[in-house]
């Protein structure tokens, strides 16, 4: 028996009254922030297949799906093969596919790098360097203050704000509601984002959702005032990149999971205990802590002044 395109799979229609398009794989996701990320790899497989029976996927389909980041960190290669991955699964219990067309890719192992946290000060001027766009700036000061994650900001909206209490309600890796806390900073450029939107995605796209095909997004994710949808960690990745790379030494520029890291190794140098770090982390485990509290190349340096015997003679 033939199964149905890959295409129906991805962007059926499924109640009348709606007006946004869903597949039925992503629909069964639960995770929003899960479902999020991993709508892009499922597009670019529908893309690639075409209007050929699902059935019919192969290993070379999932290849040419996996080129696109073969060049990415291994985390990055990581989150795409896991959609494609989970996507089997759901297809296998579908009856949908008789075999694993992944099955020839491997999760890669990411390198062991030394310290990722972002020194303060280049952070200081990367916050306050107004020729960096309003979304950014706020988007980049809200995830160091509160060492939140990327995708579970990027999914906000207006009214998972409280800004009276200066928290915001998001869905954790795990599924979990839980509340992330920003401080003065962040407190005093939210406000300029807004503009009095109620509604509709917190950080906006540049340009407006499509109206029609596969990659229609859900109602949700657009704005009603501007009709822009919401922006994707790609394009949030991409554009931090651009903007610290000529603040990173080695000229490549920063990741945004950084800022939670350097959030949480700095406040591991200024004395906050294991427990209040995974309170502001929201780690399970406190296991889960170890390297991002590891101290790392600014405690080196000042070990080194502060053991200077010429440094010392000059204090006196």
């Amino acid at each position: 028996m033939v199964g149905p395109s890959a295409l129906a799979l991805f962007s059926s229609r499924r109640d009348h009254w709606r007006r946004d398009r869903r597949g039925r794989y992503l629909d069964s996701v639960q995770t929003r922030t899960t479902r999020d990320s991993y709508a892009e790899t499922l597009a670019r497989l529908t893309a690639l297949a075409g209007e050929r029976p699902a059935a019919a996927l192969v290993p070379e389909d999932y290849a040419a799906v996996m080129d696109r980041w073969d060049a990415a960190a291994a985390a990055t290669w990581n989150r795409h093969l896991s959609a494609l991955t989970s996507f089997t699964a759901w297809a296998g219990q579908q009856e949908i596919l008789a075999t694993n067309p992944g099955r020839r890719l491997e999760r890669r192992k990411p390198a062991r790098r030394g310290d990722r946290s972002i020194p303060r000060a280049r952070l200081d001027k990367l916050f306050t360097d107004d020729r960096h766009g309003l979304r950014e700036r706020v988007l980049w000061r809200t995830l160091y203050e509160t060492a939140a994650r990327a995708e579970e900001l990027l999914s906000l909206k207006p009214e998972d704000l409280d800004l009276e209490f200066r928290r915001g309600r998001v869905t954790s890796k795990g599924g979990a509601t839980q509340y992330v806390h920003w401080a003065t900073g962040t407190d005093r450029l939210l406000p300029r984002l807004l503009r009095g939107r109620t509604s509709g995605p917190l950080f906006l796209a540049d340009r407006r959702a499509p109206a029609a095909g596969p990659l229609v997004p859900v109602v949700a994710d657009v704005c009603p005032v501007t009709g822009r949808g919401r922006l994707s960690y790609p394009r949030a990745e991409y554009l931090f990149k651009q903007a610290t790379a000529a603040l990173d030494p080695h000229g490549t520029g920063w990741d945004l999971h950084q800022l939670r890291h350097s959030a949480l190794q700095h406040l591991a140098v200024d004395g906050r205990t294991a427990p209040e770090l995974q309170a502001k982390s929201r780690h399970l485990h406190l296991g889960s802590l170890g390297r991002y509290v590891q101290l790392g190349e600014q405690t080196s340096a000042q070990v080194a002044a502060d053991a200077d015997p010429a440094a010392r003679r000059r204090t006196r």
